[in-house]
């Protein structure tokens, strides 16, 4: 029989005792630690000795933090597939991506009787397989906008919501001995999961034969199953050798529950087996494959793209067009996306990998994904790579006392908020808790503490860089100055940031104030607002909204926060703001940071499509001559969505040639969103005479002109050097490209 060439895995199949009940995990933890791949229980539930495996794998699952995890197999006619589907799905997230579903028809008949179950024939079993598998992929399958519907004789599904889907393709192994279950696992399976205990001699090979011819007459290539085997400690590297290179076996199950033989198995069997499989491989011409697509899948590849170049580090858990998790691709806060592949690292050594590989496809674009919300929404594109550092995403206090915390790129804020309220600290850090830490903390990061605090790039004591070399540097004040400077506004142009270090203020809770005015004058307005968020204290921080005029009326929509608990002062600071028109609705109430950073939080997938047209500005003060285009552009619809955000006070205490970040001397940020009917791209360039730059994080113009607004000239030149340095062939160009000096 063939070698497959799949990779080699081992890993142990443990009974799931609760006498005592932590011996089950114990042993998968030390599944682990020894090295193993691959964790598995069995699924008999109706035994009174066993513990749910279920919800065993979701316990190990939280204990461990690399190896995979699955049932051995689990039972479908106590698993409704609809559930299951979810549940795997679910824990698969939780996990990074970690879970595996073995599948069996069911046994112990009589058990399942007693519990209410139905007892079916084998070929009513093999059916009733068949219907669920249909169920569990149709309930993954989130690129289908239409609830799933499956009219089964066994197993039926009417409208129901599709979703969640997994962090990667949950590979569906087949526990089967006869030729019509062998036959599924050929047609819809990943995997065949027998046990040597059970096989007759000759066994594996009629077995290997049916499935491969299966699998022809399915239009696929029989290498696409996996071949696995629960094996017992007797079985010798000899043995397994065997296994490996004439019956096409690649992972190997041990079973048992014996620490000893545990150990043995990882540490002498599992390593002399590899070494002589490679060998007898690399003799046989036997090359190692990864993960075997069908033609339908392959003809969705973009040309251009070597992906049968990425890294193995990386292979398990790469997305591509024709992948349930590709979804989660094709859509940002406000842009469509369609990346031609997504590597998705967890480690800082796998974002290495993958910038290396990314330097050998310069040619196509490059998006750093941490969140997705970026208004610009180039974390995504067309066609192109996408490194996806959402699993980057701990959140460490490393030294309470001096307040430092470490966080992930891919960590969210509302997250880290949420953190940090119990030993009372907070970052100042934009006003939505759904945006990824790494976009925001590159750009600049204009919060809620904005005045009180400055930028949340000032609270900013290092950084870990992944650079277009594939080197690792590591940037502060003290190491790689140059770099820190740069990452500190420009960072998207650098590399790909791995960790942060930020020292956070302490602040206790605040005043959260939504204020609505009636606007008669628009223009009077916002010269008052200005002149008002100006003259406030240092603790108000905060933005107005505004919209096309409703018929003959204009309303304001204001946002505040005031770092102060006490209501008599708040009330102090936030009434010459109140004042400057007719308020028709208001509210002021007592909260901590993570409660208002976590307000407009939404779980919902993210749903952008197109191009989103925004422009943004840093404005020193609100003129006339300001609010007069502003009124205009309003009055003419141009705009649906115009916000003056408050910056000064603290910002501007930082010197403007401090970070690359250089607008400090602007009391106020300012963002219109449109569309090219609006006539936004019309009326903006009135604006830009009493603008003095821009914030990039809310710029979707990405030009020559847009990028020397993005930068005092001073820091852009300095920019453009740095870029030679560390980024000479423009590897970051997606998102502002710097050209090299």
């Amino acid at each position: 029989m063939p070698d497959y060439g799949h990779p080699l895995r081992f890993g142990s199949f443990i009974t799931p005792t609760n006498a005592p009940a932590s011996r089950p995990g114990e042993l998968a933890v030390l599944s682990e630690e020894l090295g193993l791949d691959l964790v598995t229980f069995q699924d008999h539930p109706y035994q009174a000795s066993f513990l749910d495996t279920w919800t065993l794998l979701t316990w190990v699952a939280a204990r461990t933090e690399r190896v995979h995890l699955a049932g051995n197999v689990l039972s479908l006619p106590l698993r409704q597939p609809a559930v299951l589907a979810r549940a795997a799905a679910s824990l698969d997230l939780l996990s990074h991506g970690r879970v595996s579903l073995g599948l069996g028809s069911g046994a112990f008949w009589d058990g399942i009787e007693a519990m209410g179950g139905r007892r079916l024939t084998p070929g009513q079993g093999v059916d009733a397989l068949s219907e669920a598998i249909d169920v569990i992929r149709g309930i993954w399958d989130v690129s289908q906008t239409r609830p799933l519907h499956v009219g089964g004789e066994y197993h039926r599904v009417d409208g129901a919501q599709r979703g969640p889907a997994p962090a990667h393709d949950i590979p569906l192994w087949i526990g089967a001995y006869k030729p019509r279950m062998l036959r599924l696992a050929a047609q819809k399976g990943d995997g065949w999961l027998p046990s040597l205990p059970y096989l007759k001699p000759g066994d594996l090979a009629r077995g290997n034969t049916v499935i491969d011819e299966a699998a022809r007459s399915a239009g696929r290539e029989p290498a696409q199953i996996v071949r696995l085997l629960n094996i017992t400690p007797q079985e010798s590297a000899d043995d397994l050798v065997g296994l490996a290179v004439d019956e096409g076996i690649s992972t190997f199950v041990v079973m048992g529950d014996d620490a000893r033989g545990l150990r043995r198995f990882a540490q002498e069997i599992a390593p002399a087996v590899r070494e002589r499989v490679d060998a007898e491989r690399s003799r046989r011409g036997v090359s190692t494959r990864g993960r075997i697509r069908t033609a339908a899948q392959l003809a969705r590849r973009v040309p251009g793209i070597a992906y049968d170049d990425v890294p193995a580090s990386l292979a398990d858990r790469a997305v591509e067009p024709s992948d349930p998790a590709y979804a989660r691709y094709r859509s940002g806060y406000l842009r469509g996306g369609a990346p031609g592949l997504v590597l998705r690292p967890q480690t800082v050594e796998q974002v290495q990998d993958a910038v290396a590989f990314a330097t050998k496809h310069r040619e196509v674009p490059l998006g750093v994904f941490s969140a997705g919300h970026g208004l610009s929404g180039r974390s995504l594109n067309h066609d192109g790579l996408v490194i996806d550092v959402s699993s980057l995403n701990t959140i460490d206090l490393v030294d309470a006392e001096a307040s430092v915390v470490r966080i992930g790129p891919g960590a969210r804020w509302v997250d880290v908020a949420r953190a940090l309220a119990p030993h009372g600290l907070a970052i100042t850090s934009g006003d939505y808790g759904g945006v990824g830490v790494g976009g925001l903390a590159t750009a600049g990061g204009i919060g809620w503490f904005a005045r009180s605090h400055g930028l949340t790039i000032d609270h900013l004591r290092s950084v870990d860089v992944v650079l277009a070399d594939g080197t690792l540097k590591h940037a502060s004040a003290e190491e790689n100055a140059d770099l820190f400077w740069a990452m500190r506004g420009a960072g998207a142009n650098f590399g790909v940031a791995v960790s942060f270090e930020f020292a956070a203020p302490h602040v206790e809770k605040v005043a959260f104030a939504q204020l609505v005015f009636d606007v008669h004058h628009l223009a009077s307005f916002l010269e008052k607002w200005g002149a008002a968020i100006e003259s406030a204290d240092r603790s108000v921080t905060g933005q107005v909204i505004l919209g096309p005029p409703r018929g003959e009326k204009q309303y304001a929509q204001a946002m505040l926060v005031v770092e102060s608990d006490d209501p008599a002062l708040i009330v102090e600071r936030l009434q010459p703001i109140a004042d400057i028109a007719p308020l028709v609705d208001q509210s002021v109430a007592l909260a901590a940071y993570d409660e208002v950073i976590s307000a407009f939080v939404s779980d919902e997938p993210q749903q952008g499509q197109g191009e989103p047209l925004a422009h943004s500005g840093m404005v020193g003060h609100l003129t006339p001559g300001f609010a007069r285009q502003v009124a205009a552009m309003l009055e003419a619809g141009a705009t649906y969505f115009f916000q003056i955000r408050a910056v000064g006070g603290a910002v501007s205490d930082v010197p403007s040639d401090a970070t690359a970040y250089g607008w400090r001397d602007a009391n106020f940020s300012i963002v219109a969103f449109g569309s090219e009917q609006s006539g936004l791209d019309q009326y903006w360039p009135r604006l830009l005479p009493h603008l003095e730059g821009l914030y990039l994080s809310f710029e979707s113009d990405l030009g020559d002109e847009a990028l020397t607004r993005a930068f005092p000239p001073a820091n852009l030149a300095r920019l453009r050097g740095l870029k030679g340095k560390y980024d000479p062939t423009g590897l970051f160009r997606d998102n502002f490209f710097i050209p090299p000096a």
